[in-house]
Order: C-alpha cells, then structure tokens, then sequence
C-alpha cells in the first residue's frame, strides 16, 4: 500500500488540497457554459416581477350634489295667545299639549260686566233712534208750512238741523253697541291658529288684563315645519356659477329637495323643499340663510331641534367617483391616485376632488373615463412599476361600488 503524502512533505492539510480540486472543477464547468445562456440566467435573475392590483375601470355617472348644512327646526306658525279685555278667567277648556282648531274655545273669561256695557248700550241706541223718529216728523211738517209761508224759514232750519243731529245720535249709539258686542266676544279666548297648545300661564280664577305682556299660552303649527339653514356667501356664489355655466343642472321641477339628518344621526323619512334664501348676507358671519319646508304629519320634529339639512344644490351628468381608499395624500397634502399607463406601468395622477358622495370623492380634475384605477395593492407601488390587472379584494370591490349598489 502506498505511502500518502504527510503533512510536513506538502506543506498543507489533505481537506485543503480536496477543496482546491471542487473549484479548479467548477470553473472548467462555468467556462463550457455559452455567454448567451450565462446572460440569460443574470437577466432572469435581476428582471423586475410585475405586481398584481385591483383595479377598478371609472365610468361617468349621474350624480345628486348636495351640501350638508346645520340648521334649526321653526314652526310654521306661532301665535301667542293675550287677552284683549280685562276680567277674571272662569274656564281653561284646552288640554294642554294637544292639538287644537282655529277658532276653537281655550279660556273664557267673566262676561258680566261686558253683557252689562252692551245692554246699556243698546239702550242708547234704542232712545237715539225714537228722538230721530221725533224730529224726523217735525222737520216733515215744518218743511210743508214753510212752503206756504206759514212759518219762518229759520225753524224750518232749524227743525232740520235737530234732526240731523238724532241721526248722528242714533249713529253713534249703533257704533258704541258694536263697541260692546266685540268686548263682550272678545270674554271668549279662541285659538287664532290650528296648531298644538303649550303649556298654560294661567288657571281659572287668575286676574287677566288687555293686551297684558304675557301670554295665556302659546299655539304652534307644527304640520308642515320649517328648516332655516346658513350657507357661505361663497358657495352659494360658486354654485350659482356653475349653474349658469351648465355645469350644474336643476331637476324637471326646478326646486331644490332637501333631506334631514336628526340628532341622533337617522335621517327624516320625509324630503322638503327649498323655500327661499334671504336677500341679504348676515355681515358678522358672512353667511345666507336658507330655509325649507318639511311636513310633518307625525309631529316627530319640533320647534328648535338641532338637525343637518342635506340641501340638493344640482346635479352632473358626467362626475367621475373614486373610491376613497385609492386616493392619497402626498406631503404637500395634494390628492393622488395610480392608475395602469398604456405601458402597463403605474402611473401617478394629480387630482382635484370635490364632495364626499356616498363614500367617494368627486373628482373634477385628474382622472377621466376609462381609467383604470388602482385602488387594491397600493402599500409597496411606486409609480413606473409594472403592474398586472386583477380584480380587487372584497373590501376594495365593495368600496368601488358603494355608489352603483345605493
């Protein structure tokens, strides 16, 4: 058996000469290997996969614009309810907190001394017109002797004069039994309005007096109710330019509709009208208001209650929508959005966005029909990247058509 070499006779350890051999061999491997294979491999290597995204592709939709507004419940009508003449209450005949007629009874106060002043009155009247009777048919007289010479013509004038007199007599008396038939109406306190009643300041017994300052009660129409919202001097300016310009379009009726959010975030089942605006901008705070009507069969809304009008301000045939979660904010805080270029890279957009409709933004600018927008993948996308299109995660999906599915 032969001798292998020692340690001392080479200079190195067996396993170093063995792995020395392992690598003269691969590089006589590589060296066989084509240039073109070897570059093909490097390039495989190195070459940028494309990312899958979910895209959604946008269409141009008929879209309701509107403007959330903060605002405040009025009644329709309200009427305080005062006595018009003196007198101690004898009757309340109201429930109050319920709903009454116009004209219906609520307080009666004591008519004694009112049906007294009236019969006097007529009374009155009753000896004015017999004095009248009486120098009606003195003046007849006095007229026939006068014709023939009988008389002096000065109590012919006379005798006229008095009866003119005991006409106005008898017109004063007429007036003054007016006077006394309304004082005695006016014992009855009636509802001026239909409407619901508050509470009662006063009871059966209490002193009241005419045109006293405060009321007996107050009466509140409550069906149909009033809505009186404020709007900014400049928005109301832009959405009148739109407007002219056709950018905006009013519905077949040409009124604005208007829906309610509550204080507690339901919204109204009912939908108002826009009334009017005032003509004038409040110089404090420079702001319009603007008030709806609402009906209110159900009394549900009442008088002063905190609600957010959703006030319809046109609508746009062609708005692009994009969901919110495609839309980004760079570090000057412009709004950005990628889309698939036509080379199959992500491309970023600039955008210009408007309202939040049901979840999405309004973009006026940046995007238009047909894009594919990129709104399921975006954590590690750069713009440039290739990219590949797929359909978005069920999240992304639902958020993409959150319009088309209200």
């Amino acid at each position: 058996m032969p001798k292998l070499p020692s340690r001392s006779s080479l200079g190195m350890p067996a396993f170093t000469l063995l792995t020395v051999a392992v690598a003269v061999l691969a590089a006589f491997t590589l060296s066989a290997c084509s240039p073109a294979e070897s570059q093909s491999a490097a390039g495989k290597a190195g070459a940028p996969q494309a990312a899958k995204v979910g895209v959604v592709t946008l269409q141009p939709q008929r879209v309701e614009l509107s403007a959330e507004l903060a605002g405040r419940t009025v009644a329709f009508q309200n009427a305080e309810v005062r006595p018009q003449v003196t007198g101690i209450v004898k009757t309340r005949t109201f429930t109050e907190g319920s709903d009454v007629k116009a004209g219906q009874l609520l307080y009666q106060i004591d008519p004694a001394s009112y049906q007294t002043a009236l019969d006097s009155a007529r009374a009155s009247l009753a000896k004015a017109e017999a004095n009248a009777t009486t120098a009606k048919l003195k003046a007849a007289r006095y007229d026939e002797l006068a014709g023939i010479d009988a008389v002096a013509k000065q109590l012919r004038d006379d005798t006229q004069a008095a009866l003119k007199q005991a006409q106005a007599d008898v017109a004063a008396a007429t007036a003054a039994v007016r006077a006394a038939q309304i004082d005695l109406d006016r014992t009855r306190v009636s509802a001026p309005i239909a409407g619901r009643i508050g509470r009662s300041a006063v009871t059966p017994g209490a002193l009241v007096t005419a045109n006293q300052a405060g009321a007996m009660a107050t009466l509140q129409q409550l069906d149909p109710i009033y809505v009186d919202v404020t709007q900014t001097s400049a928005e109301l300016l832009r959405l009148q330019r739109d407007l002219a310009e056709g950018r905006l379009q009013r519905d077949a009726a040409g009124q604005a509709r208007v829906k309610l959010v509550l204080e507690d975030g339901t919204t109204y089942a009912q939908e108002g009208k826009l009334q009017f605006s005032e003509l004038q901008v409040d110089p404090a705070s420079g702001s319009v208001t603007l008030r709806a009507q609402f009906p209110n069969p159900k009394r549900q809304l009442l008088p002063g209650m905190y609600v957010r009008a959703q006030v319809q301000s046109g609508v746009q045939g062609q708005a692009i929508l994009a969901p919110q979660a495609a839309v980004q904010r760079d570090p000057k805080g412009n709004a950005t959005a990628m889309v698939i270029g036509k080379d199959g890279k992500a491309e970023a957009r600039q955008l210009q966005t408007g309202a939040v409709i049901n979840g999405q933004w309004l973009v006026t600018s940046g995007l238009n029909a047909g894009d594919q927008l990129i709104v399921d993948g975006l954590q590690r996308l750069r713009p440039g990247a290739p990219v590949v299109a797929a359909q978005p995660t069920a999240t992304a999906a639902i958020a993409a058509s959150a319009t088309a599915a209200r």
